[in-house]
């Protein structure tokens, strides 16, 4: 009778054990020293051998040459605990012996000896399964032993144990294999079997196990019975469904052009061809996180080998591609994928979330770095910097404060610099809102704000200002004689006066808008106004929703 490759080839030795060798060297330790304990936790994911290093562990306490660390193969001990039919070794499948009868009844077992072996080995897979009534019913037993009774806990969810259980043995935690490990351990059996398969097809199928030996060999005996003596890399990925770096590679460039459209075309073709949407979703963030992976290393100088499960010259493959992408772009792409990945597992229409997904994954590569987007508005903004045309504002019913202001501006005045007519004094009002007018548009906030508490009027072309003590620090002469000379075409005197002022009435804004707005209008249309704030709403858009006056 056929018997797979995940069996015939399990080791029998602790040599034979794919990496582990902190397992390995600590038990071979113990053996060697006579410091057997009476029991041990072996925790880790699937398939990285803690149940074969259990049985391993069996075979050297009950050999006749033993205890030893290198068992003989050839005593009836080695050859029925490799066969699983030991008297004296006996495996327990805790997920469907879990509750406290059959705990009951394994503590009852306990007390008797060894009917052959020197030690009678308790064997206990997928512990963590077992109920809490019936751990606190072995307690006792775990602790104070029989000096021939060993009992071994395998679990793939060590947490799950009780922390009474485990303080009572020794825990040991198995690693995930690394993939060239794994890659030269399916190479050496394919030349067992007379099997030609190439270091590309093994690492398809390397990573298919994700770091476990028996879901490789369960996936290469698969390959075998499919393809036969000869294994190609792209029969195994047909068979497991899986995606090689030419398809992923096209989201890549796609990115790299901004094509939206091929990015569609992606989706198209796998739905034509069948494939699975949450799969390559899923094959899609680890191909980020591979191309990630593979630019910080390639800046830092490490080498990604035992970064990325992949053969060398996909590790090459993916240098290349990530070379053209940032660790910002490529950070912000893994988050987008995995987030996909996820939308997709549980949508009923997993087409439209990848597109969705591949066409946002386009968008986020044209964002700009808020650095970048904070030092162009610097430079646009700041002294000397050319005029920037605003964009059309979208048509609506009530004019915004943009359209009211340049309607203001766009008024006539009754002084216009450059007039052939001589000009006449204003009106105290009328000079006190212009000049606030005036400062605000050379970006002096803070002067204008004085100006507005303050009285303004025109003797004998002199300006004269009376304010407060609080506000004579912000009227300084060469700010208000440069907004003058913006607004009459001619320079005048000016004298400020610190003194009793009444309360000015405020400065209502100009244009359809005016006599009707409330208090608060003047500080949302001067808020509005400032150069700073329109420069920042035209490069970051949205809207603002409320204008406080901290003056208030």
């Amino acid at each position: 009778m056929y018997q797979v490759i995940a069996r015939k080839y399990r080791p029998q030795t602790f040599q034979e054990v794919v990496d582990q060798e902190h397992v390995r060297a600590t038990l071979e330790n113990a053996i060697t020293q006579g410091r057997i304990a009476h029991g041990y936790i072996f925790s880790g994911q699937r398939g990285t051998g803690k149940t074969t290093i259990a049985r391993i562990l069996a075979r050297c306490l009950n050999c006749v040459k033993g205890p030893t660390t290198a068992p003989c193969g050839e005593c009836a001990s080695c050859r029925e605990i490799s066969g699983g039919g030991a008297v004296d070794v006996i495996e327990i499948d805790a997920a469907s012996n879990r509750g406290i009868n059959e705990m009951r009844e394994l503590r009852e077992n306990v007390r008797y000896q060894p009917a052959r072996d020197r030690y009678k080995v308790f064997i206990v897979d997928e512990a963590h399964q077992i109920t809490s009534e019936a751990f606190n019913a072995l307690l006792k037993t775990i602790e104070e032993p029989p000096e021939w009774v060993v009992f071994v806990l395998c679990t793939t969810e060590a947490h799950k144990i009780p922390a009474t259980i485990a303080s009572r043995c020794q825990h040991f935690s198995f690693r995930s294999v690394d993939f060239d490990a794994l890659v030269a351990r399916m190479a050496w059996i394919c030349g067992q079997e007379g099997i030609q398969a190439g270091p590309e097809a093994l690492a398809v199928l390397a990573q298919a196990g994700e770091g476990s030996v028996r879901d490789s060999l369960s996936a290469l005996d698969q390959a075998i019975a499919c393809c036969g003596t000869h294994i190609e890399a792209a029969a195994v990925r047909g068979l497991l469904g899986a995606f090689s770096l030419d398809s992923l590679e096209t989201v890549s460039q796609a990115l790299a052009s901004g094509d939206s459209r091929r990015m569609l075309e992606v989706v198209d073709q796998l739905d034509r061809n069948g494939h699975n949407l949450q799969h390559f979703s899923r094959e899609l963030a680890r191909y980020f996180r591979n191309l990630l992976v593979a630019r910080i290393s390639s800046a830092g100088g490490v080498d990604s080998a035992r970064l990325i499960a992949a053969s060398a010259a996909e590790r090459e493959r993916l240098a290349a591609a990530a070379a053209a992408f940032s660790e910002e772009d490529l950070t912000r792409y893994l988050q987008l994928s995995l987030d996909l990945f996820r939308d997709v597992q549980f949508s009923l229409q997993p087409r439209f979330h990848l597109e969705l997904g591949l066409v946002r994954l386009v968008q986020a590569g044209r964002l700009l770095p808020i650095e970048q987007a904070l030092a162009d508005l610097a430079a646009c903004s700041g002294p000397g910097a050319p005029a920037q045309t605003p964009p059309p504002a979208p048509s609506r019913a009530v004019p915004s404060p943009f359209e009211i202001d340049r309607a203001r501006k766009a008024a006539p005045r009754p002084s216009e610099p450059g007039s052939a007519a001589a000009p006449e004094p204003m009106a105290a009002g009328d000079w006190r809102q212009r000049l606030h007018a005036a400062l605000m548009e050379l970006g002096m906030a803070f002067t204008a704000d004085a100006v507005e508490a303050s009285q303004v009027a025109e003797v004998d072309n002199e300006l004269r200002i009376v304010t407060s003590k609080a506000y004579s620090m912000a009227l300084r002469p060469q700010d208000l004689e440069q907004a003058i000379r913006r607004i009459a075409g001619r320079a005048m005197t000016v004298k400020v006066t610190i003194g009793e002022t009444a309360s000015a009435a405020p400065i209502a804004p100009a244009g359809p808008a005016a006599g009707t707005a409330p208090p608060s209008a003047d500080a949302s249309t001067r808020a509005l106004e400032n150069p700073e704030v329109k420069r920042f709403r035209e490069v970051f858009g949205g809207e603002i929703r409320t204008i406080r006056n901290l003056k208030e």
